[in-house]
Formats: C-alpha cells, structure tokens, sequence
C-alpha cells in the first residue's frame, strides 16, 4: 500500500510541475512580444515640422465673453505652475510670485499653498469640464490680489461659443458679467481646430482618429509661448520619468487632492488605453521637450 501511494504522489508531484512550467511558459511568450513602451507614441516615421507659435497667434483668437475686451496680455518672463504634486515641498512659492505673469489651470487652488506655488495668478486657463469647479469657489479662483486676472476657457465649439446657448456657457457669461477685475475669453472655433491641426503636426498623429483628447496642459503651454517671452515651468516631470524613476513614486496626481489618482498610474492609463478617448500625456510632454529648445522654456521641480 506504501508503494502504491507513493507513486501517486510522485504521479501528483510530476503534473503539478508540469503545470507550473506551462503556465510559466505562456505568460513569458505572452510577454515576449510585448513592448514596455506606451503603443501611442509619436509616429515613427514622422518628421516634426516646427510651428513659429510666436507667430502662430491671431487677434480672433480669444472671443471676449462679455463686452468688448482684447486678450492683449504680453509677459516678459512668465511661471506656468502645474497641478501636479511635485511642486509641494519644493518653497517656490516667493520665487513664483516675483514673476511677471504667474499662470494656473483648471481648479488649482493657491491658498493653503502660498508656500510652494505662490499666491499671484495672471492668467487662469480653464477647460470646459471644469468650469463648475471653478465657479464653485469663485472668490477664490477667479481673483488676483495683484491685478486685473484674465481667464481663458476652452472647449468644443458647440459648448463653448455665445451661438451654443448651453448651460456652461451661460453660466460662465453670469459670473463674468459680475466680476469687475476679470477678464474672461474663449478660444474661437477657428483657433479650437487649429489646435487639433498643431498637435497633428507635432506628432504625425489625427488627434480624432487617434482617439486623442487634448490636455489643458497642451492648450495652456501654447499660450504660454504666445505671451511670454520666457517661461518657467514648475512641476511639471518630463516623459520618462514614470517608466525609470526607481523606488515608490505614488503621488497625488492633483497637489490640492492628496487621496485622488496616482499622477503616473493617470499618466501610463492615458497613454496606453486605446478604447475611447483619453489624454496623451507623455506624448504631449515629448512635443514640450522640443519646444523647449525652440523657445525660452525651463522645466523645474524636476528639472528636465
């Protein structure tokens, strides 16, 4: 009987081995064929053709919400900060309000931050998604201690324009209408495509068939160019940082939102999902990398 059980088990012991190898087996071919690399990347054979973005702007361009304003703002030396949660830690916040023109986007809060991203905003980009968050806390968004703010909100045309008559823009004509130190615009139609048109020229990729959304980022770094004559980017990490950083890199993708997604979960998520539409964050900050060599534009907190 001890004989006849032991063989069983030896008969056991074998399968299950041979079980573990196949299973091995599969997932390392499974793999094999698999680049690390995101599959949106700039297109391989494509050539970038440069854009003078210091020429590229027309006075259409930005559509005054309410009465006749100009988006005239011209910067001498401009902070971008990013919403990302590399900035917290990093004190910038009296370097960044000794700037000419201080930019910010969507919902990014300053107070309770003053120490690392300053108090001072110049010009606030907003993208049609966030509008509600901001007039939410108007008073603390859509006000400049230092001066008149301007805003630029951008969206589809058909959200966006004073013919689309939709609740959005009818609830930002409202809060415009109430603010006497604010200048509010939209980007035109026109310039919306345009967009559309520069990120495909950047990239070789149709931003529509590539199931591509365009970032407030991207729509932000472009103005940037167009009114200031350098630009000192804050927080904001460079393409690979997600895919060599070593050791734990969980943090917040929002600095004001400490338990929201991961900023490189968000990042990888993005770039590599190809069902619907979704932002390309990475490629977006390949396109900056070479726009920061065209123009005056320094990353820090990290540098890149």
């Amino acid at each position: 009987m001890g004989g006849k059980a032991g063989e069983r088990t030896r008969r056991v012991a074998i399968l299950v081995a041979i079980l573990i190898l196949t299973t091995l087996l599969i997932l390392y071919n499974s793999g094999a064929g698999q680049s690390s690399d995101p599959p949106f990347r700039v297109a391989w054979n494509h050539s970038v053709r440069l854009t003078d973005l210091k020429k590229w702007a027309a006075k259409d361009d930005y559509v005054a919400v309410h009465g006749d304003q100009r988006m005239d703002l011209r910067c001498g030396h401009c902070a971008l900060v990013s919403s990302s949660s590399h900035v917290l830690g990093t004190k910038a916040g009296p370097l960044i309000d000794a700037s000419e023109c201080v930019i910010r986007m969507n919902d990014a809060p300053t107070a309770g931050y003053e120490g690392d991203v300053g108090g001072r905003t110049t010009l606030r980009v907003v993208a049609h998604s966030s509008v509600y968050r901001v007039l939410r806390r108007r008073d603390d968004f859509l006000v400049d201690p230092g001066g008149r703010l301007r805003t630029i909100f951008w969206g589809p045309p058909k959200k966006m324009t004073r013919d689309s008559k939709t609740a959005v823009y009818r609830s930002v004509q409202r809060m415009c209408s109430t603010h006497e130190r604010l200048s509010c615009f939209t980007v035109a139609p026109a310039k919306m495509y345009r967009f559309d048109h520069l990120f495909q020229l950047e990239t070789g990729r149709n931003r529509v068939r590539s199931n591509s959304w365009l970032s407030t980022g991207w729509f932000t770094m472009v103005i940037a160019i167009e009114i200031c004559d350098n630009i000192v980017v804050y927080g904001m990490v460079p393409p690979n940082y997600c895919s060599i950083t070593k050791g734990p890199k969980m943090l917040p993708y929002h600095y004001y939102k400490p338990r929201g997604s991961d900023e490189c979960v968000t990042f990888m998520q993005n770039q590599n999902n190809q069902r619907g539409s979704h932002h390309r964050f990475i490629t977006e900050k390949e396109v900056f990398g070479h726009w920061a060599q065209q123009y005056n534009i320094t990353f820090v907190h990290p540098t890149w």
